[in-house]
């Protein structure tokens, strides 16, 4: 017997999409492994001179980093720098007539052991249409998902998804695009703090005081520096880059780590 999905639940999907993509078939595996997009649902960032890396980390080059801090090429260099957030980096991806919910490593995430990234796949399935009111087939729309306390507490005064990236395959839109895009589906995005020319760490970090635009309790993390292109009356992101203050310690509130009860920042209505 043929099993019939919902519109907007984790089923079948077409095999080609727009702009020549070829889209995986999405069956309900039973291996945790399985990733619908074929990889990662979103990379790494470059690190800022002076921000706090681990061993796998890499920095921007000096070049790259004074057009983003200092001085850019000309006029249509645009920066955009947002508020960094501390949760758990998540995507939730349109394939055909369905959404799934997606780790940062691209796997299902109501597959995965951790409790806030099943809750993630529960809040997806939960909000299906309003995803699906923003997106088209092969997009996905990526943001932080604040619901446990990794290292840093928020009172949250929103929705615990807060977005910050719209994309198709490995291009990004622009800042602009993405806030005009997600509108319509009433997604929080991530705390802008400034737009237009080069923007020093320290006045970004000045900018992130009281908590920044997310209710965070404790120290913000950071920030990310968008560098965007504007020619010919289009833009483009070029890359982006992002600063981590120096003693930010990754998963410090953490149960595996702190041996103590887990911290939530938002659980689902009883």
């Amino acid at each position: 017997m043929r099993r019939r999905w919902p519109r907007g639940a984790e089923g079948p999907c077409p095999a080609s999409g727009p702009w020549g993509a070829t889209l995986p078939r999405v069956h309900p595996p039973s291996d945790p492994e399985f990733r619908p997009l074929g990889g990662k649902a979103y990379g790494s960032i470059p690190h800022l001179p002076g921000s706090r890396t681990g061993p796998a980390d890499r920095h921007l080059s000096p070049a790259l980093t004074r057009w983003c801090t200092e001085r850019t090429r000309d006029a249509q260099d645009h920066v955009v720098v947002l508020e960094k957030l501390d949760g758990s980096c998540v995507a939730a991806a349109r394939l055909g007539d369905s959404v799934v919910a997606l780790g940062r490593e691209g796997r299902l995430a109501r597959f995965s052991p951790n409790d806030a990234r099943r809750l993630w796949a529960g809040w997806v399935a939960a909000n299906a249409e309003r995803f699906l009111s923003v997106l088209q087939p092969g997009e996905r729309l990526v943001g932080e998902w604040l619901a446990l306390a990794h290292g840093t507490r928020y009172a949250l005064t929103h929705e615990p998804f807060v977005c910050f990236d719209l994309m198709r395959g490995h291009e990004r839109l622009p800042w602009h695009e993405v806030t005009a895009r997600v509108r319509p589906g009433g997604f929080v995005t991530a705390g802008l703090l400034h737009q237009g020319g080069a923007l020093r760490i320290d006045a970004a970090l000045e900018r992130l005081q009281g908590g920044g635009f997310h209710g965070a309790l404790d120290p913000v993390e950071g920030a990310i520096w968008r560098m965007e292109r504007c020619e010919g009356g289009t833009a483009r992101v070029e890359f982006l880059t992002k600063y981590v203050r120096s003693d930010k310690v990754d998963g410090c509130l953490l149960p595996e780590n702190t041996g103590r009860a887990a911290i939530w920042n938002w659980r689902p209505e009883s």
